[in-house]
């Protein structure tokens, strides 16, 4: 039994090994290089404050109710 690449078994004369490299994509670091510098709305920043006051206020709810509830 002899054994092909899969271009020549599967399609045939279909598909060329050209046809099955992908043309070169960007790097993501160079993209990112390309960007401009983009400063947070204040509308984020509020966004930001309250959802780190929500958890740190959760986070001390949850251990009040743990301490209260289920002494250790």
């Amino acid at each position: 039994m002899a054994l092909f690449p899969w271009y020549e078994t599967a399609a045939g004369d279909r598909l060329k090994p050209k046809q099955l490299t992908m043309p070169d994509q960007p790097k993501f670091s160079e993209e990112l290089k390309k960007m401009e510098h983009e400063p947070l709305l204040p509308v984020e920043k509020k966004l930001i404050a309250g959802s780190l006051v929500l958890g740190i206020v959760l986070l001390g709810l949850l251990i009040w109710l743990s301490n209260k509830f289920f002494p250790g």
